[in-house]
């Protein structure tokens, strides 16, 4: 990463006043865990199903497609669904092929929320945190292909994104308050995007709104006809690619942190930044490549234009 470092979500969970927190003799209804899974991921259980059992992956052109592919279980947060997540997030920040990450779904629902059917059999090695951390952190764009309702925390995941696309005949909600809990991880993620009046009308009402509100309040970027879904996803990739990959990672920093600083940290983390920046071998590339009307070295050869312009 460059820089400093974006706030952990845990460690913004852990400033909630323990009071709040307190539910003597109460159980987890759910199985996986919420805090952060600690520092190192165990690998897969022996006899654990392979991740793309419950969600898919795949890399063409420099795009990691990573598809929730639990439709008979509304692609809801179980503990197989978030390791399986969790392992294709660090598979795909770690392969240097991979320029941007989309994430999508199969079935009519993004992601439903917490799994709360029954126990799973798996032993959970990432936890909602640490996906929320991971997707944020990332130093590659993630796009969401939203085709289906999100509630819960499959908002959050939403929300977490860079750039979310969904599907006009989807509807979001956060409907905890519905089932006797409330938004607390995802808040997170959630509450820097809105405005504290539809936070407060959206978490207390439990509605679900359609991708058209969520979209106006803040929490998504697009909605669009069911049909135009893959020409928007394909159109802002297609832009994602042609940025250079240190300077998307330093601006995706730029917008965790710099909303978070004093004016006086902020230009004192920044100026350096964009010295180092203007003195990298990427910068020189662009700026030589725009110069010469050709594209960067660094844009995948499918998606070259040949005047560098496009």
């Amino acid at each position: 990463m460059i820089g400093m470092k974006t706030a952990h979500v845990a460690d913004l969970v852990r400033r909630v006043p323990r009071r709040f927190l307190r539910f003597p003799g109460a159980r987890s209804l759910v199985d996986v865990p919420l805090g952060r899974s600690g520092a190192k991921v165990p690998p897969p259980a022996p006899g654990e199903a392979p991740a793309t059992d419950f969600v898919g992956y795949d890399v063409e052109s420099g795009v990691a497609t990573i598809t929730l592919a639990m439709p008979e279980n509304k692609n809801a947060l179980s503990v197989e669904l978030v390791n399986a997540l969790g392992d294709h997030l660090v598979a795909a920040e770690a392969d240097g092929a991979v320029r941007v990450v989309v994430l999508t779904n199969d079935g009519n629902t993004f992601c439903a929320g917490a799994d709360l059917k029954g126990r799973s059999k798996a032993a959970p090695r990432h936890s909602l945190v640490s996906v929320l951390d991971a997707i944020v952190e990332c130093p590659k764009p993630i796009v969401g292909r939203i085709a289906g309702h999100c509630t819960g925390g499959g908002v959050g995941l939403a929300a977490a994104l860079d750039i979310s696309v969904v599907a006009d005949n989807a509807l979001l909600g956060f409907t905890e308050v519905r089932l006797g809990v409330c938004p607390a991880v995802i808040s997170v993620v959630c509450l820097p995007k809105l405005r504290r009046a539809d936070a407060s009308e959206l978490f207390l009402s439990g509605e679900r709104i359609s991708a058209a509100r969520a979209r106006d309040v803040g929490l998504i970027n697009y909605a669009v006809a069911p049909e135009e879904l893959d020409a928007k996803v394909d159109e802002i990739v297609g832009k994602l690619v042609r940025g250079g990959p240190k300077a998307l990672a330093a601006s995706k920093q730029l917008v965790a942190r710099v909303p978070q600083m004093s004016r006086e940290a902020a230009f004192e983390w920044t100026a350096p930044l964009s010295q180092k920046l203007f003195h990298s071998d990427e910068a020189k590339e662009g700026i030589t490549a725009f110069k010469e009307r050709r594209d960067a070295a660094w844009v995948p050869e499918s998606r070259r234009s040949g005047t560098g312009r496009a």
